[in-house]
């Protein structure tokens, strides 16, 4: 079994098994630690409402304080729908508060999504006071107000000829630890997904995920939409656990109470919300009932909170899974010959083409560009570019700093739209197109300034580009393994070979040499099988023997593949190039082969300072 496989199986079952374990032996443990049936109760809930948020947090990196709205949305729905006998079955309740809830989510997230960072999180706060006035006052006919929703039956479970009523404690845990071993179960999937390794290199880098050709936008509106199914679904066990849908649902306080749940547990974990539940509502009992504290238990968890803040700033779980990796990371250096770069011939053969994207081969250009302008405000950039590029040609872009060769290339990835003029892509106008959209396509960049996803390992970030080739710009598999992806481990491993980090496939990112950080930046545009590859200064920064292996790096992947280099080591793109195209002020100043341009009186003095090539 290949390694790229290993990592899609390591962890399949055991979890889930420790899980449904766990669940099993909680009634004969914590009664013992001084837990009470009714908290361990609202111990799932919470968790089941965090593992949503966690989702959407800590794998997706969206700070949501409007949860509560959600929360409080499913709650309602399932509840009015039980209390005025609209529907005797508590679980079909559940059901459509949860899906009213999702709904609720999307209509939501393509409002808060269209802003990222903290304004993103100031409209969820917007949205979820929004939904409590709403409950209070315009629907309070329905909602109950101030007074909320009495009356939720508890579920009844029917059988055959078999009949039990659920009631409160431990028959009530029962059925909350069913609800929440379904929930991670189901999380769980969705992190091992594809969706879920997305989902993470969002978090990590969303303009390179965007760059090897996920719709992020999309991605993210899908983990919205979630978390929002995840507390409506905990909203309505909560009406159910209490027998009364309470208004204190919608509040702000309860989506506080959440994020700082998940932040004591362990963010990006999916337990950390249970395990913040457990300790939040542990000291709550405690603070209140043994030393009775009143309201200043508030006081003193908040300090709790801020003490596991600064020192375990990854929460409970993770300060332990931290933990664990330092006494368990294996440790042993690297050979020279392994960690070089294109030492196997086969993975060469393999990334020859795009497997994702054959098509008729176009008769004319591979790339061209007619009267390319792009201006800032007074401020011209490019100016009237005329460029073309063949199939199967290696070309070179110069120009001293300031000709526009950045914002070229950004033109012609859809990072920027130009101002005038057209692109064309196989005979195909991709002028504004999205940058995602064009990586499909079959073009793509590696950046002047490494874009990686610096918190996953070397494999993981090969993974993340493949994937955009392999299932195009979104699909929703779930619960699909990776494993079952057609063809992505003999990619992802195709491509480790090719630039010569094999070797270092399982170490994290931010422990990469600058070498073989920049070697990593080429893999991830290789990864996508791209018909054209830009490469924006490969060589910038590294040392002599870095830029002679990634020289060659480059001799290697040129085999098949059109490329166009934008570079300031002369001597290495005469080398490598078959024609130059020479840029100054913004327009094309000269256009030829090496030595053509080497030759060129115009470039020596706008370019070489004058100096004739040896």
């Amino acid at each position: 079994m290949s390694a790229v496989r290993r990592m899609f199986r390591s962890r399949a079952w055991p979890i889930e098994g420790m899980t449904a374990l766990g669940l099993a032996l909680a009634p004969f443990v914590l009664p013992h630690l001084g837990f009470a049936p009714g908290t361990v109760n609202q111990i799932l809930v919470w968790g089941l409402f965090g593992i949503g948020f966690d989702l959407l947090f800590g794998y997706t990196g969206l700070l949501s304080f409007g949860q509560s709205a959600f929360y409080g949305a499913g709650g309602m729905i399932a509840a009015y729908l039980l209390t005025n006998n609209l529907m005797s079955s508590v679980l079909a309740a559940l059901v459509l508060g949860t899906i009213g809830a999702a709904l609720a989510g999307v209509l939501v997230g393509v409002i808060a999504l269209r802003r990222t960072g903290i304004y993103f999180a100031m409209i969820t706060v917007a949205i979820a006071e929004t939904f409590y006035f709403i409950e209070f006052s315009p629907l309070a006919a329905w909602t109950g107000g101030e007074n909320g929703l009495p009356g939720v039956p508890a579920p009844k479970l029917e059988i055959g000829g078999f009949s039990y009523q659920i009631e409160n404690g431990w028959s009530m845990y029962g059925f909350l630890a069913a609800c929440y071993f379904i929930g991670i179960v189901v999380a769980l999937r969705i992190v091992r997904s594809p969706v879920g390794a997305i989902l993470t290199a969002i978090r990590d880098n969303p303009l390179r995920a965007r760059a090897v050709g996920h719709a992020v936008w999309r991605y993210k509106l899908t983990a919205f939409t979630i978390a929002a199914a995840y507390a409506g679904f905990a909203g309505g066990l909560l009406g159910v656990l209490q027998g009364f849908m309470p208004p204190d649902a919608f509040t702000f306080d309860t989506s506080g109470q959440l994020v700082m749940q998940t932040a004591i547990g362990g963010v990006g974990t999916l337990f950390g919300p249970l395990v913040g539940a457990a300790v939040w509502l542990y000291l709550r009992d405690l603070l209140q009932a043994t030393f009775g504290l009143g309201s200043a238990w508030k006081l003193i968890l908040g300090l709790v909170f801020v003490l596991l803040v600064c020192f375990l700033r990854r929460g409970l779980i993770g300060g332990a899974q931290d933990l664990i990796r330092r006494f368990a990371r294996p440790s042993g250096p690297v050979s020279e010959e392994a960690a070089a770069p294109g030492r196997s011939a086969p993975s060469l053969a393999s990334l020859g083409a795009s497997r994702g994207r054959e098509q008729a081969p176009f008769p004319g250009p591979v790339l061209e560009t007619r009267g390319l302008s792009k201006s800032f405000g007074g401020l011209t950039a490019n100016r009237d570019i005329n460029f073309s590029v063949q199939r199967g040609e290696m070309r070179g872009v110069i120009g001293p700093n300031g000709a526009g060769k950045s914002t070229f290339f950004k033109m012609l990835t859809g990072e920027l739209a130009p101002s005038a003029g057209r692109i064309l892509f196989h005979g195909r106008d991709i002028t504004g197109m999205d940058v995602a959209a064009v990586c499909q396509l079959g073009l793509t960049k590696s950046y002047q300034v490494n874009q990686l996803f610096t918190r996953l390992t070397v494999r993981q970030n090969i993974v993340i580009a493949a994937l955009a080739e392999r299932r195009g710009m979104f699909a929703l598999d779930l619960m699909r393994r990776m494993d079952r992806v057609p063809g992505l481990a003999t990619q992802v491993e195709s491509t480790l070979s090719l630039v010569g980090l094999t070797e270092r496939a399982d170490v994290p990112v931010a422990e990469l040499a600058y070498g073989e950080k920049r070697r990593l930046e080429i893999g991830l545009a290789l990864a996508s099988s791209p018909s054209l590859l830009l490469l924006d200064e490969p060589l910038a920064g590294m040392s002599p023997r870095e830029r002679a292996e990634t020289v060659q790096l480059l001799k290697n992947i040129r085999h098949g593949r059109t490329l166009v280099i934008v570079e300031h080591d002369m001597d290495a793109l005469f080398e490598l190039a078959e024609r130059i195209t020479v840029l100054h002020e913004g327009a094309v100043l000269a256009e030829g082969a090496p030595a053509e341009i080497q030759r060129n009186r115009l470039v020596q003095e706008a370019y070489l300072g004058g100096v004739a090539a040896a």
